[in-house]
């Protein structure tokens, strides 16, 4: 396997494998791998000749209270997953080999952040484009991978995609949960052992939700409403929790029949950020 740590090296080292007609399917990360990343990396196997994974902790989706500094960096740990997971090529760059001091340019976004996790974290998804943006440019991938637990960053990237005509296949990989049904999620290393027993009520909550709808409640507003306040009474601080469009990722109060929505939740226990969502076609 090999570690590309600037630009030129990555870039000259996807040219050979495109000479030699490879399909290339690439994965985006953060490091801090876990089964969640690894089912990505093999659903990448799957849609490509060779898999290629970035492994970089991006400042420009964090906020200035966020937690960018204490994010967990295990690099050495995350190649060998790769390696186990036989990747071809990791990119791994620093910060001043992605982004000049002096960047005098940015994405906006018209409608799409506006709720959801864009409501409560203003210009995350703004930053996760501009990552985005720039890693397709330099690795050119044919098919890249993402996961459905970041619905609406997935939503967002496939209509960048769409509008910045980028080459690329996006792929929706299923969300990856432990026994009990908590999301995978890096940060989940967060919690507790008292709170990592409470977690998976927001995984129950939407649970329960959708299995209402799926039998009939076409206005559920107060079915939300009364799991806001259970999970509320768990201990859980709640970002939202609604219906959403998956089109426009707005809120909806009434569901129609032949149409696709987001069942979503974000919410805190104690110091970590928990999200989930199911995807409902009526």
């Amino acid at each position: 396997m090999d570690v590309n740590r600037t630009i030129s090296d990555v870039r000259r080292s996807i040219e050979l494998l495109k000479k030699e007609g490879k399909r290339i399917a690439f994965v985006p990360t953060m490091g801090a791998l876990h089964q969640g990343h690894i089912e990505l990396i093999r659903q990448a196997h799957k849609q490509g000749d060779t898999v290629v994974v970035s492994i970089f902790v991006n400042p420009e989706q964090f906020g200035p209270d966020e937690d960018f500094d204490s994010y967990p960096r295990e690099l050495e740990n995350d190649l060998q997953k790769c390696r186990d997971e036989n990747v071809s090529l990791v990119f791994a760059p620093d910060r001043g080999e992605v982004y000049d001091d002096d960047k005098k340019l940015s994405i906006e976004i018209d409608s799409l952040n506006k709720f959801m996790c864009g409501a409560i974290r203003p210009g995350f998804f703004e930053g996760v484009l501009l990552i985005v943006n720039k890693l397709f440019n330099i690795i050119t991938p044919d098919v890249a991978v993402f996961g459905q637990k970041d619905i609406q960053q997935f939503q967002i990237i496939s209509r960048m995609i769409q509008e910045f005509n980028h080459n690329v296949e996006l792929v929706m990989a299923p969300i990856v949960r432990a026994n009990d049904g908590l999301a995978l999620s890096s940060r989940n290393a967060y919690l507790t052992a008292e709170q990592r027993t409470t977690a998976p009520g927001l995984y129950r909550a939407l649970q329960f939700i959708k299995k209402q709808i799926l039998d009939g409640v076409k206005t559920p507003k107060l079915l939300i409403e009364h799991q806001i306040s259970e999970l509320e009474a768990k201990g859980f601080e709640i970002d939202y929790l609604d219906m959403f469009s998956l089109k426009t990722l707005h809120p909806e109060n009434t569901l129609q029949e032949g149409q696709k929505y987001i069942l979503a939740g974000a919410v805190w226990l104690g110091k970590t950020r928990l999200i989930d969502n199911f995807l409902i076609e009526l």
